[in-house]
Formats: structure tokens, C-alpha cells, sequence
């Protein structure tokens, strides 16, 4: 048994997955506290488009409901 566990710790092969699993986890983990952390602004962007291009429609002469075609 003691032999085994000796074997186990001095055994280096899945070494390489386990470190690109580690990177790749932690990689995903900061790409979701960026999306996240970057929600508000992002939001914002897109409501001002949103605004921008509804005022723009109301001024020529359209409805500022969106087309349902």
C-alpha cells in the first residue's frame, strides 16, 4: 500500500490537464465577473441607442412604437 501511494505522488502525467482545466476555470470565472461588473454601462449604451433612435423615428414623422412587420 505504501508503495502504491508513493507511485501515485511521484506520478506527473495528468499534470498538464489539470493545470488547463485550472486556467481555463479561472479564465471563464473573470470573463463572468467582467460581463457582470460591465452590465450597467453596457445597459446604458444600449438605452441611450435605444432612445436616440425611437426620438429619431417620432421626428420623421413615424410612431415611436416599434413596426410589427
Amino acid at each position: 500500500m505504501l508503495e502504491c501511494a508513493r507511485r501515485f505522488w511521484g506520478e506527473e502525467e495528468g499534470q498538464d490537464l489539470i493545470e488547463y482545466s485550472l486556467l481555463i476555470t479561472f479564465i471563464a470565472i473573470a470573463c463572468m465577473w467582467f460581463v457582470g461588473a460591465g452590465h450597467d454601462s453596457v445597459n446604458g449604451i444600449w438605452t441611450t441607442a435605444n432612445n436616440s433612435i425611437t426620438g429619431a423615428r417620432i421626428a420623421a414623422g413615424g410612431s415611436g412604437a416599434p413596426r410589427s412587420d
